[in-house]
């Protein structure tokens, strides 16, 4: 068994046994643990009662946070050569059409997120499986097959990202940097647990939290009581 460093012996002490009513003090908390040697990001991992594999329990959406998560994003478009000069003045990263597709297929992936042209989606099908698995595939829900891409791109380059539960009902998201302030990371937080509210799926019956969590990303687990972030007062 691998043996805890003093640091991460310290911080569990902080946290041992304590499940949070208050959103400032679980932030409180969230904040004393940060204590690696770089800006760790937060995150938030919400177990819920849904079950994927049934297209009426999925969860998959996007949402744009207050303070945005401390993280610029490189952007590729995909489309034809009639738009690149819309795309470039969107503020896109990486403009391709043919030869965007071939660089994928050969592995290469130097993106954040890819957005694409409905014209373009029957060339991405073969690509699927490498896309898939990465999370880069566009798709009208989430927003990255656009007809409109300067708004697309305007929406995204302001912190808009997608996030989905995994097949086992949880999400995991970040939202923020350790050195937010606690008032970012609370509005950040309250954000993102509302569009995860909002965007309950239709097949969930009855409760659908299960647990909430939150955590820097070299740090331990934070449970937040579900009522936590029903009502939130921010701090000076």
């Amino acid at each position: 068994m691998q043996k805890l460093s003093r640091r991460q012996n310290e911080n569990l002490k902080k946290i041992k046994n304590v499940i949070h009513s208050s959103l400032e003090e679980a932030i409180n908390s969230l904040q004393e643990t940060a204590t690696a040697k770089f800006n760790e990001s937060v995150e938030l991992h919400a177990n819920l009662n849904i079950d994927p594999k049934y297209a009426d329990q999925q969860l998959r959406t996007t949402v744009t946070l207050p303070h945005g998560v401390g993280k610029s994003m490189c952007i590729a478009v995909l489309t034809n050569e009639a738009n690149f000069n819309e795309a470039k003045k969107g503020g896109a990263d990486i403009i391709g059409s043919q030869d965007l597709i071939d660089e994928i297929s050969q592995g290469n992936i130097n993106f954040d997120l890819l957005i694409a042209t409905p014209d373009m989606m029957p060339k991405l099908a073969k690509l699927g499986r490498v896309l898939g698995p990465k999370g880069l595939m566009p798709s009208p829900k989430s927003g990255t097959v656009s007809t409109s891409l300067p708004e697309t791109l305007s929406e995204f380059k302001k912190g808009k990202f997608e996030y989905k539960a995994d097949k086992t009902g949880v999400v995991h998201v970040s939202f923020g940097k350790a050195n937010f302030s606690k008032n970012q990371l609370i509005e950040n937080l309250t954000s993102l647990y509302q569009s995860i509210e909002q965007n309950r799926p239709s097949g969930v019956k009855g409760k659908y939290f299960k647990s909430i969590f939150i955590c820097t990303s070299m740090g331990p687990s934070i449970q937040l009581e579900l009522n936590a972030l029903s009502s939130t007062s921010l701090v000076d």
